[in-house]
């Protein structure tokens, strides 16, 4: 009988995922939201504009005021408003 193969799956890292979201209130200092909307990382830019595309209304009912989009430490753009 031949031992088990270890598992090849690995949850991806931050080095995967290397795009995220700052959430800003008006000031400029990040904002705590909910679990399913925070800390959220992707592995591209249009996937991370399109998560934030889909839910700012959300977000702006939790009290960010503007997103900042980063590419692990590098800013990329913002902050940009999330109001008209």
């Amino acid at each position: 009988m031949m031992p088990e193969e270890p598992s090849r799956f690995a949850a991806p890292g931050a080095g995967d995922l290397p795009w995220h979201w700052a959430l800003l209130d008006s000031a400029g200092a990040p904002v705590e939201v909910s679990a399913e909307y925070a800390d959220q990382r992707f592995a591209s830019q249009g996937d991370a504009e399109s998560w934030v595309g889909e839910i700012w209304a959300e977000l702006a009912e939790q009290g960010v005021d503007a997103v900042t989009l980063h590419e692990v430490d590098r800013v990329v753009y913002g902050p940009m408003s999330l109001h008209a």
